[in-house]
C-alpha cells in the first residue's frame, strides 16, 4: 500500500489550487450580483460579467507567483488590488460600469473572501503546528 500523498515527503499541494478558489469565490461574487441586480444567472451573463474579474485574478497570481506563494493572507489582499484593477481596466475598455459603488463592492467582497479564506488556512496551519510542537 502506497502513501497518501499529503503523507509522503517532499510532496507539496498542487500549486494551482489557490487560484481555482479565488475563482469560485469571484463567481459567487458574481452570481451574487447579477442575482441581486435581477439580471439572471445566465452562464453567458456570468461570463460576460466575471471574466474580467477572473483574468485578473489569474494575471495578479501569475505575478505574485514568481515572488511568494499564493495563500498568504498578504499575497491574497495583493491579488485582490490586482483582480480589481485589472478587471475595471477591462470593464471599462469593454464599455461596462466602473461605477465608484460597484468598484467599492467589489473590493470589500473579494477582500473578505479572497483574504479570509487564506486566513483560515494560516491559522489552521498555526494551530496544527503548534499542536504539534508540544505533541
Amino acid at each position: 500500500m502506497r502513501d497518501s500523498p499529503a503523507k509522503t515527503p517532499g510532496y507539496s499541494s498542487p500549486r494551482w489550487w489557490p487560484v481555482v478558489i479565488d475563482g469560485v469565490w469571484i463567481l459567487l461574487f458574481v452570481a451574487l450580483g447579477l442575482r441581486s441586480h435581477h439580471h439572471g444567472e445566465t452562464p453567458h451573463s456570468l461570463g460576460a460579467v466575471g471574466y474580467p474579474f477572473v483574468v485578473g485574478a489569474v494575471v495578479s497570481s501569475v505575478t505574485l507567483r514568481t515572488r511568494r506563494g499564493l495563500t498568504t493572507p498578504t499575497s491574497g489582499l495583493m491579488i485582490v488590488a490586482g483582480t480589481v484593477a485589472i478587471a475595471m481596466v477591462i470593464r471599462l475598455a469593454n464599455g461596462q460600469g466602473t461605477d465608484v459603488a460597484f468598484t467599492l463592492v467589489a473590493s470589500a467582497f473579494l477582500t473578505l473572501f479572497l483574504v479570509g479564506w487564506r486566513s483560515v488556512v494560516l491559522l489552521g496551519r498555526t494551530w496544527r503546528d503548534r499542536r504539534h510542537a508540544t505533541g
